[in-house]
């Protein structure tokens, strides 16, 4: 499974001077339980075009859509789950998830609000040995190309908590990235879908999403 990792780097590199045609591409995780997974619709293909225009990716313009048991998870270095509702992971997409993540894969969690109290009992069967870290505000994650120092930004606010950023961390590589109390993917829906919505807090929400896309693909 550790080709998976090399195939990712390799294709972040050759993606720094080639822009001839996709060298891969994004998806959105559909799982069961009966929560939204498809929230956010405008999200991905918005950061999409942000971070192959800034960031020197270069990712399809359409996303993807796997399931949690698929093998076709092995084809997406990046990986975005949210959604306000249930989770329900069986024991082969466990089994399946685990092998995506510990072969080099990479998962962003985005509590849409309403999430946590699901996916957190859910990646404890994925991985039962680990807890989910806060990670500092000098974290690498949030000092790549775009600068954070206080780490992660509040996009949108839900019961007035702090935005905060969670790491699952296997034999020293984060595999799972969890954003809990910022949503994150609200940000990077298209200008003007919630109400009060300002440029500024989008473009942070983007370079946010950015940063993370460039630490996944090169940690």
């Amino acid at each position: 499974m550790k080709l998976i990792k090399i195939y990712l780097l390799l294709s972040f590199a050759f993606a720094m001077f080639s822009f001839t045609s996709p060298t891969y591409k994004m998806a959105k995780l559909k799982y069961n339980g009966g929560g939204d997974w498809y929230a956010n619709r405008t999200a991905l293909p918005n950061l999409i075009k942000f971070c192959n225009k800034n960031i020197g990716t270069n990712f399809d313009d359409e996303e993807g859509t796997v399931e949690v048991g698929s093998s076709d998870i092995f084809n997406y270095p990046f990986v975005y789950m949210t959604g306000h509702g249930s989770v329900t992971f069986s024991d082969q997409e466990v089994q399946n998830l685990r092998k995506y993540l510990t072969g080099g894969g990479f998962l962003h969690i985005d509590d849409n609000y309403g999430l946590d109290k699901f996916i957190r009992p859910q990646m404890k069967k994925v991985f039962p040995e680990l807890e989910f870290v806060e990670l500092p505000p000098n974290h690498p994650v949030y000092n790549q190309k775009f600068k954070f120092p206080g780490g992660l930004p509040k996009i949108h606010e839900h019961d007035g908590k702090r935005p905060q950023g969670f790491a699952l961390v296997y034999q020293g590589r984060i595999v799972c990235y969890y954003t809990y109390e910022c949503d994150l993917g609200n940000g990077w829906e298209d200008f003007g879908t919630y109400a009060g919505d300002t440029e500024e807090t989008r473009q942070k929400a983007l370079k946010m999403g950015a940063n993370l896309v460039q630490y996944a693909l090169t940690q």
